[in-house]
Protein backbone atom coordinates (compact mmCIF):
# COMPACT_ATOMS: atom_id res chain seq x y z
CA UNK A 1 0.00 0.00 0.00
CA UNK A 2 1.26 3.48 -0.82
CA UNK A 3 1.32 6.46 1.51
CA UNK A 4 -1.96 8.34 1.82
CA UNK A 5 -0.49 11.81 1.51
CA UNK A 6 1.93 13.35 -0.95
CA UNK A 7 5.61 12.90 -0.11
CA UNK A 8 7.12 16.39 0.28
CA UNK A 9 10.39 15.04 -1.09
CA UNK A 10 8.83 14.43 -4.50
CA UNK A 11 6.40 17.35 -4.56
CA UNK A 12 3.17 17.24 -6.59
CA UNK A 13 2.21 13.83 -7.93
CA UNK A 14 0.55 12.80 -11.17
CA UNK A 15 -1.80 9.89 -11.83
CA UNK A 16 -2.73 9.13 -15.43
CA UNK A 17 -5.91 7.22 -16.31
CA UNK A 18 -5.77 4.93 -19.34
CA UNK A 19 -8.07 2.44 -21.04
CA UNK A 20 -5.86 0.93 -23.76
CA UNK A 21 -2.61 -1.09 -23.80
CA UNK A 22 -0.76 1.48 -25.92
CA UNK A 23 -1.57 4.35 -23.57
CA UNK A 24 -0.76 2.15 -20.58
CA UNK A 25 2.69 1.45 -22.02
CA UNK A 26 3.25 5.14 -22.69
CA UNK A 27 2.30 6.06 -19.13
CA UNK A 28 4.66 3.41 -17.76
CA UNK A 29 7.55 4.61 -19.92
CA UNK A 30 6.87 8.19 -18.82
CA UNK A 31 7.39 7.17 -15.16
CA UNK A 32 4.20 8.73 -13.85
CA UNK A 33 3.52 8.25 -10.14
CA UNK A 34 0.47 6.04 -10.58
CA UNK A 35 -1.81 4.67 -13.29
CA UNK A 36 -5.57 4.27 -13.03
CA UNK A 37 -6.50 1.35 -15.28
CA UNK A 38 -10.00 1.39 -16.80
CA UNK A 39 -12.03 0.47 -19.78
CA UNK A 40 -14.40 2.94 -21.47
CA UNK A 41 -13.01 6.25 -20.27
CA UNK A 42 -15.54 7.93 -22.55
CA UNK A 43 -18.23 7.06 -19.97
CA UNK A 44 -16.08 7.88 -16.95
CA UNK A 45 -14.20 4.60 -16.72
CA UNK A 46 -15.38 1.02 -16.14
CA UNK A 47 -13.71 -2.14 -14.85
CA UNK A 48 -10.76 -3.07 -17.11
CA UNK A 49 -11.00 -6.22 -19.19
CA UNK A 50 -9.12 -9.39 -18.15
CA UNK A 51 -6.79 -8.84 -21.08
CA UNK A 52 -5.93 -5.32 -19.94
CA UNK A 53 -5.37 -6.56 -16.38
CA UNK A 54 -3.00 -9.20 -17.73
CA UNK A 55 -1.17 -6.54 -19.74
CA UNK A 56 -0.62 -4.54 -16.54
CA UNK A 57 1.03 -7.38 -14.62
CA UNK A 58 4.52 -6.81 -13.23
CA UNK A 59 4.35 -3.08 -13.90
CA UNK A 60 7.07 -0.97 -12.18
CA UNK A 61 4.51 1.83 -11.67
CA UNK A 62 1.69 1.39 -9.11
CA UNK A 63 -1.50 0.48 -10.99
CA UNK A 64 -4.98 0.92 -9.51
CA UNK A 65 -7.87 -0.77 -11.32
CA UNK A 66 -11.28 0.85 -11.56
CA UNK A 67 -14.07 -1.36 -10.19
CA UNK A 68 -17.28 -0.19 -11.84
CA UNK A 69 -19.51 -2.66 -13.70
CA UNK A 70 -21.48 -0.19 -15.81
CA UNK A 71 -21.93 3.46 -16.69
CA UNK A 72 -24.44 5.69 -14.94
CA UNK A 73 -25.25 6.12 -11.27
CA UNK A 74 -23.36 4.46 -8.42
CA UNK A 75 -26.26 2.69 -6.71
CA UNK A 76 -25.40 -0.96 -7.34
CA UNK A 77 -27.68 -3.97 -7.10
CA UNK A 78 -26.78 -7.10 -5.14
CA UNK A 79 -25.85 -8.83 -8.40
CA UNK A 80 -23.64 -5.92 -9.43
CA UNK A 81 -21.89 -5.90 -6.05
CA UNK A 82 -21.24 -9.64 -6.38
CA UNK A 83 -19.76 -8.98 -9.82
CA UNK A 84 -17.56 -6.21 -8.41
CA UNK A 85 -16.25 -8.52 -5.69
CA UNK A 86 -15.37 -11.07 -8.35
CA UNK A 87 -13.64 -8.36 -10.39
CA UNK A 88 -11.60 -7.36 -7.33
CA UNK A 89 -10.47 -10.98 -6.99
CA UNK A 90 -9.11 -10.79 -10.54
CA UNK A 91 -7.24 -7.59 -9.65
CA UNK A 92 -5.74 -9.28 -6.60
CA UNK A 93 -4.65 -12.22 -8.76
CA UNK A 94 -3.13 -9.79 -11.27
CA UNK A 95 -0.80 -8.42 -8.62
CA UNK A 96 -1.79 -4.78 -9.11
CA UNK A 97 -1.26 -2.21 -6.38
CA UNK A 98 -4.84 -1.15 -5.72
CA UNK A 99 -8.44 -0.58 -6.69
CA UNK A 100 -10.64 2.45 -7.30
CA UNK A 101 -14.03 2.10 -5.64
CA UNK A 102 -17.26 3.95 -5.00
CA UNK A 103 -20.91 3.21 -4.24
CA UNK A 104 -23.91 5.30 -3.24
CA UNK A 105 -27.18 4.64 -1.45
CA UNK A 106 -29.43 6.24 -4.06
CA UNK A 107 -29.41 7.18 -7.71
CA UNK A 108 -31.26 10.43 -7.03
CA UNK A 109 -30.27 11.62 -3.53
CA UNK A 110 -27.01 9.77 -2.98
CA UNK A 111 -24.99 9.19 0.16
CA UNK A 112 -22.04 6.85 0.50
CA UNK A 113 -23.10 3.20 0.67
CA UNK A 114 -20.95 2.27 3.65
CA UNK A 115 -22.04 -1.38 3.74
CA UNK A 116 -21.13 -1.96 0.10
CA UNK A 117 -17.85 -0.09 0.44
CA UNK A 118 -16.97 -2.22 3.47
CA UNK A 119 -17.62 -5.40 1.48
CA UNK A 120 -15.59 -4.19 -1.48
CA UNK A 121 -12.77 -3.09 0.81
CA UNK A 122 -12.71 -6.47 2.53
CA UNK A 123 -12.48 -8.17 -0.86
CA UNK A 124 -9.51 -5.95 -1.75
CA UNK A 125 -7.64 -7.00 1.38
CA UNK A 126 -4.24 -5.28 1.62
CA UNK A 127 -4.53 -3.53 -1.75
CA UNK A 128 -4.48 0.25 -1.80
CA UNK A 129 -7.86 1.94 -2.23
CA UNK A 130 -8.95 5.18 -3.89
CA UNK A 131 -12.49 6.50 -3.36
CA UNK A 132 -13.60 7.75 -6.76
CA UNK A 133 -15.82 10.60 -7.89
CA UNK A 134 -18.95 9.13 -6.36
CA UNK A 135 -18.16 11.84 -3.78
CA UNK A 136 -18.97 14.46 -6.41
CA UNK A 137 -22.56 13.23 -6.52
CA UNK A 138 -23.05 14.00 -2.82
CA UNK A 139 -24.70 17.23 -1.71
CA UNK A 140 -21.66 17.82 0.52
CA UNK A 141 -18.46 16.15 -0.72
CA UNK A 142 -16.73 17.01 2.56
CA UNK A 143 -19.08 14.55 4.27
CA UNK A 144 -17.23 11.69 2.53
CA UNK A 145 -13.92 12.37 4.25
CA UNK A 146 -14.46 10.82 7.68
CA UNK A 147 -16.13 7.64 6.33
CA UNK A 148 -13.38 7.30 3.72
CA UNK A 149 -10.72 7.46 6.43
CA UNK A 150 -12.57 4.95 8.60
CA UNK A 151 -12.92 2.60 5.62
CA UNK A 152 -9.18 2.68 4.99
CA UNK A 153 -9.06 4.66 1.75
CA UNK A 154 -5.73 6.28 0.93
CA UNK A 155 -7.13 9.07 -1.18
CA UNK A 156 -10.26 10.65 -2.59
CA UNK A 157 -10.47 11.49 -6.30
CA UNK A 158 -12.72 14.51 -6.67
CA UNK A 159 -13.55 17.61 -8.67
CA UNK A 160 -14.97 19.29 -5.59
CA UNK A 161 -18.50 18.46 -6.72
CA UNK A 162 -18.15 20.40 -9.98
CA UNK A 163 -18.05 19.18 -13.58
CA UNK A 164 -14.42 20.31 -13.77
CA UNK A 165 -11.91 20.48 -10.93
CA UNK A 166 -11.10 24.10 -11.76
CA UNK A 167 -14.74 24.99 -11.03
CA UNK A 168 -14.66 23.20 -7.67
CA UNK A 169 -11.83 25.15 -6.05
CA UNK A 170 -13.84 26.34 -3.06
CA UNK A 171 -15.08 22.86 -2.23
CA UNK A 172 -11.64 21.36 -2.83
CA UNK A 173 -10.20 23.85 -0.36
CA UNK A 174 -12.79 22.74 2.22
CA UNK A 175 -11.93 19.09 1.58
CA UNK A 176 -8.19 19.66 1.97
CA UNK A 177 -8.80 21.51 5.22
CA UNK A 178 -11.11 18.80 6.57
CA UNK A 179 -8.72 16.02 5.52
CA UNK A 180 -5.92 17.68 7.50
CA UNK A 181 -3.29 15.39 6.00
CA UNK A 182 -5.08 12.20 7.09
CA UNK A 183 -6.14 11.27 3.56
CA UNK A 184 -4.98 12.58 0.20
CA UNK A 185 -7.35 14.78 -1.81
CA UNK A 186 -6.56 14.22 -5.50
CA UNK A 187 -8.06 16.63 -8.03
CA UNK A 188 -9.49 15.15 -11.21
CA UNK A 189 -11.76 16.03 -14.15
CA UNK A 190 -10.46 18.26 -16.89
CA UNK A 191 -7.11 18.82 -15.18
CA UNK A 192 -4.53 20.44 -17.45
CA UNK A 193 -1.32 22.43 -17.15
CA UNK A 194 -3.06 25.77 -16.64
CA UNK A 195 -4.97 24.35 -13.66
CA UNK A 196 -1.95 23.33 -11.58
CA UNK A 197 -1.30 26.71 -9.99
CA UNK A 198 -4.90 27.49 -8.91
CA UNK A 199 -5.38 23.95 -7.62
CA UNK A 200 -2.18 24.09 -5.61
CA UNK A 201 -3.28 27.44 -4.21
CA UNK A 202 -6.12 25.63 -2.40
CA UNK A 203 -3.83 22.87 -1.14
CA UNK A 204 -4.00 20.23 -3.88
CA UNK A 205 -0.75 18.30 -4.37
CA UNK A 206 -2.08 15.24 -6.24
CA UNK A 207 -3.34 15.50 -9.81
CA UNK A 208 -5.36 13.01 -11.87
CA UNK A 209 -5.59 13.45 -15.64
CA UNK A 210 -6.07 11.58 -18.89
CA UNK A 211 -4.21 14.10 -21.09
CA UNK A 212 -6.30 12.59 -23.88
CA UNK A 213 -7.68 13.89 -27.15
CA UNK A 214 -9.88 12.47 -29.91
CA UNK A 215 -7.64 11.07 -32.64
CA UNK A 216 -10.08 9.94 -35.34
CA UNK A 217 -13.61 10.33 -36.67
CA UNK A 218 -14.85 7.35 -34.63
CA UNK A 219 -14.19 9.22 -31.39
CA UNK A 220 -11.19 7.13 -30.36
CA UNK A 221 -9.19 8.88 -27.64
CA UNK A 222 -5.50 8.56 -26.81
CA UNK A 223 -2.92 10.33 -24.69
CA UNK A 224 -1.84 13.63 -26.23
CA UNK A 225 1.95 13.87 -25.74
CA UNK A 226 1.85 17.67 -25.86
CA UNK A 227 -0.85 17.89 -23.17
CA UNK A 228 1.12 15.51 -20.99
CA UNK A 229 4.35 17.44 -21.55
CA UNK A 230 2.65 20.71 -20.63
CA UNK A 231 1.19 19.21 -17.46
CA UNK A 232 4.57 17.77 -16.51
CA UNK A 233 6.24 21.15 -17.07
CA UNK A 234 3.66 22.86 -14.86
CA UNK A 235 4.20 20.30 -12.09
CA UNK A 236 7.97 20.73 -12.24
CA UNK A 237 7.51 24.49 -11.99
CA UNK A 238 5.31 23.81 -8.96
CA UNK A 239 8.06 21.86 -7.23
CA UNK A 240 7.86 18.31 -8.55
CA UNK A 241 11.25 16.69 -7.94
CA UNK A 242 11.10 13.52 -10.05
CA UNK A 243 10.86 14.17 -13.78
CA UNK A 244 8.66 12.14 -16.07
CA UNK A 245 10.12 11.04 -19.38
CA UNK A 246 8.63 12.38 -22.64
CA UNK A 247 5.87 10.26 -24.15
Amino acid sequence: MTDSVTDPKTGPTIEICVDAPKDFDRAVSARVDRIELCSALAVGGLTPTPGLLAHARHCPVPVYAMIRPRAGHFRFSAAEVASMIEDIAHVVDSGLAGVVLGASTSATEPGLDIETLERLGQAAGPLGKTLHRVVDTLSDPVSAIEPAIELGFERILTSGGADQALDGLQELARMVQAAAGRIEIMAGSGVSASHVQPLRAVGIEAFHASCARVIDSSGTRAIDPEAFRSLQTALVAAGRRRLCKPL
